[in-house]
C-alpha cells in the first residue's frame, strides 16, 4: 500500500527538515491505519506522508540498513525486538525521544538511553490451531511447546522460515527461551521427526497451509497447526460474514513468544522535523487505539483501549516466554545459522 498519511504537531528541527511538507514512512508490507484516523492528523499538521511498503520484517530492515546514507524515506516502522540490534548495531536511526514517550508501558520500552527507537506495538507469536479438526479426531489441542513433540500431533505443525519470517523467528526465540542454549537444538530434532513443515512466510504459513483460517479452508490448507499470532483469532471473527459467536481457531498459550515493534527516525533523513512529528503521531492515543483492528495488534500506551474482540478471542498470554536484547543480539544470527542448518538440510 502506498497511500497519504499525516503526521501530528512538529517537535524541533533538524538537518535537512527545510521546509519540506512529505514525509515518507518506511515500512513492511503490514502497515495499515484507518482513513479517518489518518485524515484528521492530514488536516491537523499539514504533513503528508508517502508510505512506501519494502517486503516482510527481515527484507525490509535489511534494505533499510542498506540504503542507510541515503535513505528511502525519513522513518522507519516494523522493526521488532528479534531484529532490533541489528538496526541499531549499524546505525539505522537516529535519537529522538517522541512525545507521549512516558506514557509508554515500561516492559515495552528499549533503548533508554539513546532514544534511536520508539515503541509502537505489541503481539505475541503463538501457535494457533483448528478447533473443528481437533473436535472431529476427538483430540485435545496442543498447550505448549512439549506437547508439540507428541506423536499425536505429528504432521499436524506448519511454520515459517526463521531466516526469512518474523513469526517464525520468534518461535525459534521462544523455543530457544524455554529450553536454553543446550536445549532447543534438541528440541527442533524432536519437532522435525515429528512432521513440522516448514514454509517461506506467514501469508503462505496461514492463508494456504492451515486449515482452520478463512483462507486456509479455501487452499484445502491440511494443516490444523501454524505459527501466528495471539491476535489471529479476533481476525478470524472480525472480517468473517456473518460473524460467528465463538473464534473458529485458538491459540496454545504455552508457545507465545512477545514481540513489541518499534519506529525510529532513520539517520540521513531529508525531513528530519517532519519524521519526528510522525513519530509523535504514532504514540498519540487515537493512533494507538486505532491500531488494533488494522494491524491486529496490542497498543503499547498505558490506558489505550483494546476491542472487545481482542479481549473475548485474542487476550494476550499471561505467561509468554521472552529474551533480553542483548541475549538476542549475541545469539540471534547462530541460533539462525544452526536452525537452518538442523530444520532444512
Amino acid at each position: 500500500m502506498v497511500g497519504t498519511l499525516a503526521a501530528c504537531g512538529s517537535s524541533g528541527g533538524g538537518q535537512g527538515s527545510g521546509d519540506s511538507k512529505t514525509v515518507t514512512l518506511v515500512s513492511h508490507d503490514s502497515w495499515a491505519a484507518s482513513k479517518g484516523v489518518i485524515a484528521a492528523f492530514e488536516k491537523q499538521s499539514g504533513y503528508k506522508v508517502d508510505v512506501l511498503e519494502d517486503g516482510d520484517a527481515g527484507q525490509a530492515v535489511n534494505k533499510a540498513i542498506l540504503t542507510k546514507d541515503n535513505p528511502q524515506g525519513d522513518v522507519f516502522f516494523g522493526v521488532d525486538n528479534t531484529l532490533l540490534s541489528r538496526a541499531l548495531d549499524n546505525g539505522l536511526f537516529q535519537p529522538y525521544e517522541a512525545k507521549g514517550s512516558e506514557q509508554i508501558k515500561a516492559a515495552y520500552r528499549a533503548d533508554q538511553d539513546q532514544h534511536r527507537v520508539t515503541p509502537v506495538d505489541t503481539g505475541d507469536i503463538c501457535v494457533n490451531y483448528d478447533k473443528k479438526y481437533f473436535a472431529d479426531h476427538k483430540l485435545e489441542p496442543p498447550k505448549s511447546f512439549d506437547d508439540l513433540v507428541e506423536p499425536q500431533y505429528r504432521n499436524l505443525l506448519v511454520t515459517e522460515n526463521a531466516s526469512a519470517s518474523s513469526p517464525g523467528l520468534g518461535f525459534l526465540l521462544g523455543t530457544a527461551a524455554k529450553y536454553g542454549d543446550d536445549g532447543w537444538e534438541s528440541y527442533w530434532k524432536k519437532l522435525k521427526a515429528n512432521g513440522v513443515k516448514v514454509v517461506d512466510g506467514w501469508e503462505q504459513a496461514y492463508n494456504e497451509e492451515f486449515s482452520g483460517s478463512a483462507g486456509g479452508k479455501k487452499a484445502k490448507g491440511e494443516r490444523p497447526l501454524v505459527v501466528s499470532y495471539a491476535s489471529s483469532p479476533p481476525a478470524e471473527v472480525i472480517f468473517a460474514d456473518p460473524k460467528p459467536d465463538t473464534a473458529p481457531t485458538g491459540v496454545a498459550e504455552g508457545t507465545c513468544f512477545r514481540q513489541v515493534e518499534y519506529a525510529g527516525l532513520l539517520s540521513n533523513a531529508k525531513n528530519s522535523k517532519g519524521g519526528k512529528a510522525f513519530l509523535d503521531f504514532l504514540l498519540s492515543e487515537k493512533f494507538q487505539e486505532d491500531m488494533p483492528l488494522n494491524m491486529f495488534v496490542y497498543p503499547v500506551r498505558e490506558g489505550a483501549q483494546v476491542p472487545p474482540e481482542f479481549v473475548k478471542f485474542g487476550p494476550q498470554a499471561k505467561d509468554p516466554e521472552t529474551l533480553d536484547p542483548a541475549k538476542i543480539a549475541d545469539h540471534r544470527d547462530q541460533w539462525v545459522k544452526s536452525w537452518t542448518s538442523l530444520v532444512l538440510k
